[in-house]
């Protein structure tokens, strides 16, 4: 892929074979920024699991202390009283077999969707259109749940989701260039303390294989993955 001279000319502040600690990357990666508009600061973690097995999915969702930055697109698969009470929460989309109707022809603007245990039989029928887009409700995730309105309101208000690709990499947003370094330390500190929280039993050896932090049109600066849980420190040295 063709990488113009603003990228070029970021990779001149990077040194591509050292490790950062967490601090240092968050300078470099904002420092580098070069796009436009507000980009998007995305941290990678290679974790030593084998996702083909079930026991060693690490999927789940938590809040992020300074927020993503954006407010997450909802649509919720509901009817009735919960239809009601997603609406009121802010959710974008609300329906039941129409909004189902609506994703299978082709309908995908959202960032989350969430889905009552008694729709789950026909939102169940979108398994194929959501679930290589990581779009489908689960209740591992807190997206089918009969509390629909405390499920938007935290999607809104930051809430993310997880989960391990099929090489073991979990990438998660966690705020845009323009926050303060101490804002995307506390995301990311949090990001790494839930997923050593969400740790596999059965994942044998080193859990933390890499860690990547970079944004939306910048390169990668690799973080020491023995540094990764340092966060708290270097917010402290940050404040």
């Amino acid at each position: 892929m063709h990488k113009g001279k603003n990228y070029k000319a970021a990779l001149e502040q990077l040194e591509r074979e050292k490790l950062y600690n967490p601090a240092e990357a968050v300078d470099l990666v904002k420092a580098m920024a070069h796009a436009k508009f507000d980009e998007t600061v995305e941290l990678a973690v290679r974790l030593g699991v084998d996702p083909r097995k079930a026991d060693q999915i690490v999927r789940g969702t938590l809040t992020l202390p300074s927020g993503t930055g954006k407010t997450a697109r909802v649509v919720v698969f509901a009817a009735g009283e919960p239809a009601t009470e997603a609406r009121e929460a802010g959710a974008d989309v609300v329906g039941a077999d129409d909004l189902v109707a609506r994703v299978e022809g082709g309908f995908l603007d959202f960032d989350v969707a969430i889905a009552t245990p008694d729709l789950m039989g026909q939102v169940g029928k979108l398994g194929r259109v959501l679930g290589p887009r990581g779009l489908m409700p689960n209740p591992k995730t807190g997206t089918v749940t009969t509390d629909v309105g405390k499920a938007v309101t935290e999607f809104k208000g930051g809430r993310v989701e997880y989960r391990t690709d099929k090489v073991g990499n979990v990438h998660v947003g966690v705020g845009k260039v323009s926050f303060e370094p101490s804002q995307l330390l506390a995301n990311i500190h949090a990001v790494v303390e839930e997923l050593v929280r969400a740790k596999p039993a059965a994942a044998k050896g080193r859990y933390f294989r890499a860690v990547t932090l970079s944004s939306t049109m910048g390169p990668g600066v690799r973080i020491d993955p023995a540094k990764a849980r340092e966060s708290d420190e270097d917010l402290a040295a940050s404040a």
